[in-house]
């Protein structure tokens, strides 16, 4: 495919008044005018016959295996057979589906062949598409365009990012310090579950004495208490509207599930049993809680099902229905978001109901978006508009997560309400 450049078009533009002169002087003259339109098409012949022909580039992508949300990542892009003797400068410019961050031209200059790198940033989970690639190069007298379109459609899963909950992991468990505490916590240490009596000591703790014990063996007798293991933890993921809108470019969704994966996978290394719980308007999925680090797989290919929503939530529905299903006692981490404080005051009504059988973690996200309209100066009424209601949204959150641990009456408590930030 060949289209003239903007200077072909300037070239010709110009000429119109240059020729016009010599007919201000002679009216037989105005053959200069189509003399100097025949040079600048014969330029640009010549200008499309020396650049090298479109037909016989070729292009050819190494696409990676998958993508992970949020994370830099790219594709080669290998070019072959643009024989020229002088460096030829090659513009590109990739068809990415509209999951993926848009990329602007890349400019590359080689003389044979070459290969280039291109980012690729997914900004939701799903598949995404490599649809073409659109590559122009001009001729030495920079006259005509020479431009050649290279079908692709290959598609890319985009999973959860996996790779951050597997650093940041390391990093938990590299430290030194956490790994000696662990292995004293693994059989003996400050748990609440009873282990063993030991005769007390000078130094022990005066309030783990076993009172009864010590009576009946004529001796002070205390008690070793373990970590506890085998816990059932569920990660509750609200899949409704709320949690599609995005902070930093990734959807709510994505953080809750980032955090819930590494917080599973910690859970698992440490002895715990890790399920999962999806809602919105209706339960949308339920990964009964599985034990080992080998669950931790079922657990990212779950998560990574999770779809965005467009449905209100119904905490009353999804929340009863978790709660019929649990038959022990578990902890349950409810990842969810809230804009208006009815829908907010439903939803912990809803957990302070659930809260009596089960321990409870509400932990919903901080938009810094949000937080900078209401903190920024107002350089119009427009602004200070904006500025107004993002401080009564954040006066009102505020005020709802400030009532902490709400006691219930027999005995047992909402164990809080936390304010995470993405």
């Amino acid at each position: 495919m060949i289209r003239p450049t903007p200077r072909l078009t300037l070239i010709l533009a110009a000429g119109v008044p240059v020729a016009l002169l010599p007919v201000l002087v002679d009216g037989r003259l105005w053959t200069a005018w189509l003399v100097s339109v025949g040079a600048a098409l014969m330029a640009a012949g010549l200008d499309a016959l020396l650049a090298p022909s479109a037909s016989r580039l070729n292009l050819a992508v190494d696409l990676p295996d998958l993508l992970y949300i949020g994370e830099d990542s790219q594709f080669t892009l290998k070019i072959r057979g643009l024989r020229s003797q002088r460096s030829v400068v090659l513009e590109l410019r990739c068809d990415l589906s509209r999951d993926l961050e848009p990329q602007p031209p890349l400019h590359l200059r080689l003389n044979d062949q070459g290969q280039v790198e291109i980012p690729l940033v997914a900004r939701r989970r799903g598949s995404v598409w490599l649809h073409r690639v659109w590559a122009r190069w001009t001729g030495p007298l920079g006259l005509m365009h020479q431009i050649r379109c290279v079908e692709f459609d290959l598609s890319l899963p985009v999973v959860p990012n996996i790779k951050a909950v597997r650093s940041a992991a390391l990093r938990f468990f590299s430290n030194k310090e956490f790994l000696s505490g662990l292995k004293v916590e693994h059989y003996l240490g400050d748990g609440s579950e009873f282990d063993s009596l030991r005769e007390f000591m000078p130094g022990y703790d005066h309030r783990a004495i076993d009172w009864k014990a010590s009576a009946r063996h004529s001796k002070l007798l205390c008690r070793d208490y373990r970590a506890e293991r085998n816990h059932r933890v569920v990660l509750a993921f609200d899949t409704g509207h709320l949690m599609s809108e995005p902070i930093d470019g990734i959807p709510r969704l994505d953080h809750a599930i980032n955090a819930g994966l590494l917080l599973g996978y910690v859970c698992l290394r440490t002895g715990d049993r890790v399920g999962v719980f999806s809602f919105d308007r209706e339960v949308r999925g339920f990964l009964e809680p599985q034990a080992g680090t080998a669950a931790m797989g079922r657990l990212q290919e779950h998560s990574a099902g999770l779809d965005y929503s467009n449905d209100e939530t119904n905490f009353t529905l999804a929340l009863t229905d978790l709660s019929m299903r649990l038959k022990r006692r578990s902890l349950v981490i409810v990842l969810t978001d809230f804009v208006d404080t009815i829908t907010a005051n439903l939803m912990l009504e809803n957990i302070n109901r659930m809260a009596r059988r089960h321990v409870i973690v509400f932990v919903s996200l901080r938009d810094p978006t949000l937080e900078e309209m209401a903190l920024a100066r107002p350089r119009n009424l427009d602004h200070l508009h904006r500025a107004m209601v993002s401080r009564d949204m954040i006066r009102e959150r505020h005020g709802l997560l400030a009532r902490g641990p709400q006691p219930l009456g027999d005995g047992h408590h909402l164990i809080g309400v936390f304010d995470q930030a993405a």
